[in-house]
């Protein structure tokens, strides 16, 4: 079981879990808790989005119009909202995705090789 501590997790970027939350809503109408699982699952155990981070991200993306939220009940009968991307979410998501594989090929490209020393 990977913990909080884990020396292997990895802590997000800054604007990175907006983009991570879209792309997980793109698969579909889903609850917090399932978003942050999905993350947890998808990054197999690398990425763990905390909930202090997630509601907040989820409020930001919703007053910006990227997301819709109401109210229904989870698998365990709970009440919980759940969040759609919406048309303008979509757009974002395309703008976002492509931004970060942009930067991360020129991180890679300045990083060099996999096991070249410097």
């Amino acid at each position: 079981m990977v913990t909080q501590d884990d020396p292997d997790r990895l802590t997000l970027l800054q604007g990175t879990l907006d983009l991570l939350i879209l792309r997980t809503l793109r698969l579909g109408r889903q609850h917090g808790q399932g978003i942050a699982r999905a993350i947890q699952e998808q990054s197999e155990d690398v990425l763990l989005v905390e909930h202090g981070a997630l509601y907040p991200a989820l409020q930001r993306l919703e007053a910006k119009g990227w997301i819709a939220a109401e109210w229904g009940t989870s698998s365990n009968n709970r009440r919980a909202r759940f969040y759609t991307l919406t048309k303008d979410g979509r757009k974002q998501l395309v703008q976002e995705a492509s931004r970060w594989r942009t930067m991360a090929l020129a991180i890679a490209r300045v990083l060099g090789p996999e096991g070249q020393q410097s």
